[in-house]
């Protein structure tokens, strides 16, 4: 595809969106970026705090809600590409309440590929999950052959989500990639995931609440080496594909809560082991092989080199995690894992 120079990207006032943002900034000089958020619980404009700046003519910020028909395809008609993050994410809240997730995930990617095609077709980049493969055994990966099995209502809306993406580009020839993702760590996290949720309580001195045993096993990818991936998949992904990225990097979640109490020189009496999640996914493996092959790309950062990088940043960025962890994030919490001692 041609080279792109105007680029529209949805969500990203969240976690990845945010490292993608200032990433290809940094990264692609000359591409003007807009960014389009609702700002909800998990957008935080902090994120992007000094861009407009710092990259003068090249970022702007619209608030907005990708359900909007008339807003989103001005939007699109005006940049050559779109990169989609925006979507919920967290696997409790779709526990607690699945409808939300059907709306943004589902009916807002829904309205996002309408847009693209009203405006003559575009480039669309459709970030999405490993969560919609299933869960694995002890042995084995996804790739992109595996067939779809998500488990949770959060993983059925991206794999319906997936599948829009996937008859657009069969029916309307929409020139469209899917790009499948591990679990993501990194600056910028909402700290209800397991990662942030960890250091900050334990820089806190409060309790750690480990779902089971804490054996479930994930494979972890440092944020900015996925945003890279994606960047790749825009600008090399062949239409109608999908891409995944991992970190080769499977740890058992207790694992992780160790590396991080360790690091932090806090006790692991701080670990609370608490209700197991329902139907928590045992285990999740990439095979990232096609990526390297057809994208030339490569993970950079080793789990303990991202994992140094991301707990120093919370110990850098203490007003920021300390602002986000007040008001709704804190009746998530309580309502979710109780009262725990």
């Amino acid at each position: 595809m041609s080279k792109v120079q105007k680029l529209l990207v949805t969500g990203g006032a969240g976690f990845i969106g945010s490292n993608f943002i200032h990433h290809t900034l940094k990264s692609r000089a000359g591409l003007i970026l807009t960014n389009l958020d609702s700002l909800t619980y998990a957008g935080n404009l902090r994120n992007l705090e000094g861009l407009e700046k710092q990259y003068q003519g090249r970022y702007s910020f619209v608030k907005g809600d990708i359900n909007d028909a008339t807003l989103t395809a001005r939007l699109i008609s005006e940049n050559d590409a779109v990169v989609h993050f925006a979507a919920e994410s967290h696997v409790d809240r779709s526990i607690l309440d699945a409808a939300t997730f059907i709306e943004t995930n589902v009916k807002g990617t829904l309205t996002l590929l309408n847009g693209a095609l009203a405006c003559g077709g575009c480039r669309f980049v459709h970030v999405s999950t490993d969560e919609v493969y299933g869960a694995l055994g002890d042995e084995g990966a996804f790739t992109e052959s595996t067939p779809i099995a998500p488990n949770s209502p959060y993983s059925a809306s991206k794999a319906g989500s997936d599948m829009l993406v996937r008859a657009f580009v069969h029916t309307h020839h929409l020139d469209a990639v899917i790009t499948r993702c591990s679990n993501n760590y990194g600056p910028y996290q909402f700290p209800e995931k397991l990662i942030p949720l960890m250091i900050t309580n334990a820089l806190e001195d409060k309790p750690l609440p480990v779902y089971g045993k804490g054996h479930n096993v994930r494979d972890w990818i440092y944020v900015v080496d996925h945003c890279e991936g994606i960047l790749r998949a825009l600008e090399a992904g062949k239409g109608g594909e999908v891409y995944n990225f991992g970190g080769r990097s499977e740890r058992k979640n207790l694992d992780v809560v160790h590396a991080i109490l360790k690091a932090l020189k806090k006790p692991e009496s701080l670990i609370r082991y608490v209700e197991d999640r329902k139907g928590h996914d045992w285990r999740y493996a990439i095979d990232c092989r096609k990526a390297e092959r057809e994208l030339g790309w490569r993970q950079s950062v080793t789990f303990e080199q991202g994992m140094e990088t991301t707990i120093k940043w919370y110990l850098d960025h203490k007003p920021w995690w300390q602002e986000v962890k007040t008001g709704a994030y804190r009746d998530f919490y309580s309502r979710y894992y109780g009262d725990i001692k």
